[in-house]
């Protein structure tokens, strides 16, 4: 028996899907088709995948050609599953020629010539592309519009800011308009990265004209302003959706997936700390007025994992700040602590105090431990009593989560399927919070 085995993500499953296996399976009497798994394809640089993993495994079950389907997951998997499954012929298409000839040592090697002008990239990027207008002061804007170069289906229309003194020459080289009124005119959605104070009024402009929102969190200051966006983002049938890459990076998705799977046991106490100096620097000494303070900064990233994992029905809390002189409500620093009928939770932030800024979730069994700056982490360290239990989990982080961030934004427009990270519970929280600061129910050190 000669035993063929070939790979795929099989995404929207073609056509020229279909004639590469019919093809694959010519060359021997049994078919392996390996399915390359959502986390896999993400190392790779290949994160618009459309369809689940199940969804694309099914497809290719469906079309009868498969004696065997196996799932890919990791690098260097070919030559094991080569070994194990005892294969005669490794085949893939010709886009690939020469890159896998290093396998001609384990089996033959036959690549196959793709069919012609049909591909999943052309599937998707036949889509009606969405136009993103920038709106904010900050250089994070230029993160935003790189990431979207890597997102089939997402195109930058325009950049609306407040003090254009805060844009890269790339993005003033974008259409620069002076009246927000305008940029929503040339928008199918906007993506909001300025100062909180803002926030409502932009997305409710945004919202009012039937546009699209991604918007850093809070999305507003108080409970009411929040529920009233929501209530307008469904009468409108558009996307509100907060935004905080953190939560869509492949580390803390997956450290979030383990720890509510047990890896830890109950969960205790959350420890997050986020601390910077280079944006109160930079503005300092540019004076720049639209400075964010500590809360506007850092508070819904610090906030994240202590509502994601230990959930948003807390007994009580308490903030403590120490306010810049001469200012309202510039918080140098705060620690804001949690009660909750089965642990507690602490966030510390600072824009002008700088402290380790490592996340640390205890449990009954252990505690995992993710290395400053947690937000940007691709590691994490689970670990236990006995330290040669301990686990070291590494995962590729490309474009600090925004690149996958805007996927999910695309995927829910598109498919009206609710593909957020953060939901609605956690991200009213976060609102709650911020409400408690703005009306100083803090206690002032």
């Amino acid at each position: 028996m000669i035993k063929v085995i070939t790979y795929g993500t099989y995404d929207l499953l073609h056509y020229g899907h279909i004639r590469l296996l019919e093809r694959a399976k010519a060359l021997g009497d049994y078919l392996v088709v390996g399915v390359t798994a959502d986390g896999f394809d993400q190392q790779r640089g290949k994160i618009n995948v459309q369809q689940s993993l199940m969804e694309r495994i099914e497809a290719v079950r469906a079309t009868g050609l498969a004696d065997e389907i196996i799932v890919e997951e990791y690098e260097g998997q070919k030559i094991d599953d080569i070994k194990r499954y005892d294969i005669d012929i490794f085949t893939v298409g010709s886009d690939w020629k020469g890159h896998f000839d290093y396998l001609n040592e384990f089996c033959k090697v036959v690549y196959l010539d793709r069919t012609e002008g049909v591909s999943s990239s052309e599937i998707r990027s036949e889509e009606r592309t969405l136009r993103i207008g920038l709106v904010g002061e900050l250089p994070a804007l230029e993160k935003f519009r790189k990431e979207c170069k890597f997102v089939n289906g997402a195109m930058i229309s325009g950049v609306f800011s407040l003090d254009n003194r805060l844009l890269s020459d790339e993005l003033k080289a974008l259409p620069c308009v002076s009246d927000y009124q305008d940029l929503l005119d040339i928008s199918d959605a906007v993506y909001i990265y300025s100062s909180s104070q803002y926030h409502y009024d932009q997305v409710l402009s945004a919202l009012q004209r039937k546009k699209h929102v991604l918007c850093e969190s809070p999305i507003a200051l108080t409970i009411d302003q929040w529920q009233q966006l929501k209530n307008i983002a469904n009468q409108q049938q558009v996307v509100l959706m907060d935004s905080v890459k953190t939560a869509f990076a492949t580390a803390y998705y997956r450290l979030l997936l383990m720890v509510k799977s047990g890896a830890i046991g109950e969960i205790v106490s959350v420890d997050s700390t986020c601390t910077s100096q280079s944006n109160l620097l930079m503005s300092k000494a540019n004076n720049f007025p639209y400075i964010w303070n500590s809360m506007s900064e850092w508070g819904s990233t610090a906030m994240l994992p202590i509502f994601q994992l230990m959930g948003t029905d807390y007994k009580d809390k308490i903030i403590t700040t120490r306010i810049q002189e001469g200012t309202d409500d510039f918080d140098l620093f705060t620690k804001i602590s949690f009660i909750y009928p089965h642990g507690v939770a602490s966030m510390k932030i600072g824009q002008g105090v700088k402290s380790e800024g490592e996340l640390i979730i205890s449990g009954t069994q252990g505690y995992i431990y993710v290395p400053a700056p947690w937000w940007k982490t691709d590691y994490f360290e689970v670990r236990y009593e006995n330290p040669a239990n301990n686990k070291r989990y590494f995962y590729q982080l490309e474009g600090e989560g925004i690149r996958y961030e805007i996927v999910s934004f695309l995927k829910t427009i598109q498919r009206g399927t609710d593909y957020h990270y953060i939901d609605d519970n956690v991200s009213k929280a976060i609102v709650e919070v911020m409400q408690d600061f703005v009306n100083h129910k803090y206690i002032v050190i």
